[in-house]
């Protein structure tokens, strides 16, 4: 029973990086700075293949802590998309424009994303794709947390 629940957790990281390249490559949906940063952790979640392996209840600790980790940056990504707060300057509008001379704002201009962070591209349900990561991360997590309990 527990390898069998690691095995869906770890398919469950597998397919959510597959989905995110999916819809870059094949849907023509580039991704913003706080997306790619939310691919990061599944790549540590994969460490926890090693549970299936080595009985080391750690390789499901990595795994839960990568699929936590991004389903805690696809809340902040979010609230980002959302305007609850402010996103990284480096992918978000706004940010204070007075004072600047025109060649300074030429410049912002240049260096500005194409893809920002504070919009969103798509959605299903009422929920933007960095919100659907959240939910999926988080019961992958939940996974790993709970096949440490199984034998």
């Amino acid at each position: 029973m527990r390898r069998n629940v690691q095995v869906l957790a770890l398919a469950g990281s597998i397919g959510l990086l597959l989905g995110a390249l999916a819809f870059q490559y094949i849907g023509g949906m580039a991704p913003c700075a706080l997306c790619i940063w939310q691919r990061w952790p599944h790549v540590v979640a994969l460490l926890g293949a090693g549970a299936l392996v080595l009985p080391n209840p750690v390789f499901a600790m990595l795994g839960a802590a990568g699929a936590a980790g991004s389903g805690a940056i696809g809340i902040y990504h979010t609230g980002v998309e959302r305007a609850w707060w402010e996103g990284p300057s480096s992918c978000s509008a706004g940010g204070d424009l007075s004072g600047l001379s025109a060649q300074e704002l030429l410049d912002r201009i240049m260096a500005a994303p194409v893809v920002r962070c504070d919009e969103v591209p798509w959605e299903m349900l009422g929920l933007s794709m960095a919100s659907w990561n959240a939910v999926l991360s988080f019961g992958i997590a939940a996974l790993w947390l709970a096949s440490l309990r199984l034998r």
